[in-house]
């Protein structure tokens, strides 16, 4: 199957000047009735327990894919997911699994870390972790290689 640069050039080594005229005015129609659709993707929404409860309305009540409630709604389909499927963001409560991990991808994104241990402890842990050498031994593997033949 030729590609359309080696039709044109054909028609270019055959003289057929009248034909090549003819496809780039098909191309220049072709152009002008372009459209460029929006994208689809939705940079989201906050996601609350009213908009959790929205979603799973939707999926009850609508033959709408999560990829559409998504949009409509714009929010990710991966939340769309997890509210339908794992009933996440419905609590509301500050201390819901949830709201942890977003607080705490929200921290990190401003460049701060959620302390989970003291320091003073991580620290002690640390020096009290045994020093690891490197190993003299290999361990016998169950592949074969080129070598072993």
């Amino acid at each position: 199957m030729a590609t359309l640069k080696e039709f044109e050039d054909a028609l270019r080594e055959q003289g057929m000047h009248m034909a090549l005229a003819l496809l780039q005015k098909l191309r220049e129609r072709d152009k002008a009735q372009r459209s460029v659709a929006p994208a689809r993707r939705v940079v989201g929404k906050k996601m609350t327990t009213d908009l959790a409860h929205r979603i799973l309305d939707l999926h009850a009540s609508t033959n709408m894919t999560q990829q559409e409630i998504a949009f409509q709604l714009g929010v990710n389909q991966g939340r769309v997911n997890e509210v339908i499927k794992h009933r996440k963001w419905l609590s509301g409560k500050e201390d819901a699994p949830e709201e942890i991990a977003k607080n705490a991808a929200l921290a990190r994104m401003v460049g701060k870390r959620e302390e989970r241990v003291p320091p003073g402890k991580a620290r002690a842990k640390r020096d009290a972790a045994p020093v690891r050498t490197a190993r003299t031994s290999k361990k016998p593997s169950a592949q074969l290689s080129f070598g072993d033949l």
